[in-house]
């Protein structure tokens, strides 16, 4: 438990960093998000979902499992969707409000993760880079459609307070072993859909160089070598 606080916490705090980078640093947050989409689309296949595989092999086939994985990719796109269906009102707002629950689900995954010691850190790495690109995402959004320095740091508090929430309430409940796996799968997909849709063509606007595609083979390389040195 005061593991899933600490690190839900530290989620947090990334989250303000990512906020305070945004305003201190605009010319350099393709380089961030580039490496925080590979970071974790690297989570959702070096980690996850051989994770999952291992944790439901006595229970379902791999064809299942990465069945699962796709309902993950597909609900999350769902999700996005009907987040965005009215953002021409008012997309600074509804934006922020997307990312907030995002920040939500990401908070879930670490009370989640927790369930199995060997992915929590890697889930954890993962969730906190995801997190920072976060409050990057929100003050860029506020203050791209509403220009208030106000509202930005009113949203930004909101964000980064989001996967605290989502962290305790998964201590709520018990999942089942047969459950856990399928949720990890599920998790799997999430992370897929954020990297491919959200952070990495983020981190291409406007800057489509070579130094982005950089950061990105090395968001996921890193976490390619921490589940390998995690499985030592």
């Amino acid at each position: 438990m005061i593991t899933v606080i600490l690190i839900s916490f530290g989620a947090c705090i990334a989250t303000f960093l990512g906020g305070l980078f945004a305003i201190r640093f605009k010319d350099k947050l393709h380089l961030i998000l580039g490496f925080s989409a590979g970071a974790l689309i690297g989570a959702a296949f070096f980690d996850l979902l051989p994770e999952s595989i291992g944790v439901g092999s006595k229970l379902y086939s791999i064809s299942t499992m990465f069945a699962w994985v796709a309902v993950g990719i597909f609900a999350y796109l769902i999700i996005d969707r009907i987040l965005h269906t009215h953002s021409h009102q008012d997309q600074g707002s509804l934006g922020a409000v997307s990312l907030v629950i995002h920040s939500l689900f990401d908070g879930i995954a670490i009370g989640l993760a927790s369930l199995i010691p060997m992915v929590l850190p890697i889930v954890a790495a993962a969730v906190i880079a995801h997190d920072f690109s976060d409050g990057i995402n929100t003050v860029n959004l506020v203050f791209r459609n509403e220009g208030r320095t106000r509202s930005a740091w009113w949203w930004l508090v909101a964000d980064a307070l989001a996967p605290v929430v989502g962290a305790l309430t998964t201590r709520l409940f018990i999942i089942p072993e047969s459950i856990i796996a399928i949720i990890l799968a599920i998790l799997a997909g999430f992370f897929v859909y954020i990297g491919l849709s959200d952070l990495l063509p983020e981190s291409y606007h406007g800057h489509p160089t070579w130094w982005t595609t950089v950061a990105t083979v090395i968001g996921a390389g890193v976490i390619f070598v921490a589940v390998k040195l995690a499985g030592i």
